[in-house]
């Protein structure tokens, strides 16, 4: 049985996807299509926040992405140096909250310790920090995307707990997009199953797969990766079969299985 998985690959360095892998021990077919393009933006702006860890509580990242962000501006010889030589010392005194274990793994690239990794989404993220944070402490810095949910932003606020974002990546649909997928479908015809990975993907996708499918979408059942990426299918129309326990290769494949 063939699964359409629309994600990027994981890491383009570490060989096969640990998505393809795992659905293949389930006797799965799994092809990934990359739906996003990312455009790191406020560079400059998000390395002169890191430059001064004292002035915030902690650090909190959602997204693989703002981690990315972090990674390129570390390129740069003068400010890994300074990184390296003080400033990821001092920001581990302090919390490194995230959500789930992609994140957390590039958080411990970068030298820090993650927090909160289990929590599986922003709403579950936001609680943990309420539970750990003290009101009126300083604010907790926020490297994220312009299209960033405001579940979690929202929680701190109500509950007295500052929190300063700043947007340093964009999401674009990416270039081969359209192309890719009607390739998809003239060669390997109608999938058993399509993971949406994003809200954002929904969004980018979903009128072609519903042009490529015709008469037979109703054959292919939809997963999503978790809570947010199965609202914003409901949203738009799409019947979610099944969402991932939590957004890991393991839960999601299982789902499928269970599903198919």
């Amino acid at each position: 049985m063939k699964v359409l998985l629309l994600k990027d690959p994981k890491d383009k360095d570490s060989g096969s996807d640990p998505y393809i892998k795992e659905l293949g021990t389930y006797g799965f077919e799994a092809t990934l299509i990359p739906v996003l393009s990312f455009e790191f933006i406020s560079l400059e702006g998000l390395f002169e926040k890191l430059s001064y860890p004292e002035s915030y509580g902690g650090l909190v990242f959602t997204s693989p992405r703002a981690l990315e962000a972090i990674k390129l501006c570390l390129r740069e010889n003068s400010k890994n140096e300074a990184w390296s030589k003080s400033l990821k010392q001092r920001w581990n005194t302090k919390p490194a909250y995230v959500v789930g274990k992609a994140t957390a793994s590039l958080v411990e690239e970068i030298g820090l310790i993650p927090q909160g990794e289990k929590s599986g989404n922003a709403e579950k993220l936001a609680e943990y920090i309420c539970s750990r944070e003290k009101l009126n402490s300083s604010a907790l810095l926020f490297p994220c995307g312009a299209l960033k949910r405001e579940v979690l932003p929202t929680i701190l606020k109500e509950k007295g707990i500052a929190l300063e974002s700043l947007t340093v990546y964009q999401t674009t649909q990416h270039s081969d997009l359209q192309e890719c997928l009607s390739s998809y479908f003239s060669q390997q015809g109608i999938p058993a199953s399509i993971v949406f990975f994003s809200p954002s993907g929904v969004r980018f996708c979903l009128q072609h797969i519903q042009k490529l499918s015709g008469n037979f979408i109703n054959n292919i059942k939809f997963a999503a990766i978790g809570p947010t990426t199965a609202e914003a299918m409901e949203a738009a129309g799409i019947p979610v079969s099944c969402t991932a326990e939590s957004p890991t290769p393991q839960d999601l494949a299982a789902g499928i299985k269970k599903t198919l």
